[in-house]
């Protein structure tokens, strides 16, 4: 019994450890975090909260926007699907202190680590 245990224990840990290196390599093949699911071609989504697909996200997206933008919305990740860089103000409030700053999105799938609210998006001629 002991020796099925620890054959069933092997095989499992050589089926995890080259799961990895598959994912890795399909992920690198298209450079993205995540495929842009209903994000149209030509603009720059924002989603309140992660729930992807396989196939990319489907929920409706707090923000779609194809010209520079101010506002507040919801805002955990993004998918910027145009060709230019964008950069994206947020403000967070983190036990009673509001906390502000900007993050640079190239094209492609991203995320703000934490939910928080995106209150600008505005277009960047420099690079990331």
């Amino acid at each position: 019994m002991l020796l099925k245990s620890i054959a069933l224990a092997a095989s499992v840990a050589g089926v995890l450890a080259t799961a990895p290196a598959a994912s890795a390599a399909s992920s690198q093949a298209s450079n993205e975090a995540w495929p842009p699911g209903n994000c149209p071609q030509g603009t720059f989504c924002i989603w309140p909260n992660w729930d992807h697909p396989a196939e990319g996200p489907t929920a409706t997206p707090s923000l779609v926007t194809t010209t520079e933008w101010s506002g507040n919305v919801p805002a955990f990740n993004f998918y910027n699907r145009t060709s230019r860089n964008a950069e994206i103000t947020w403000s967070y409030n983190y036990l009673g202190t509001q906390l502000s700053g900007a993050i640079c999105a190239r094209p492609g799938g991203g995320d703000l680590y934490v939910p928080m609210f995106a209150t600008k998006v505005s277009w960047q001629p420099r690079t990331c």
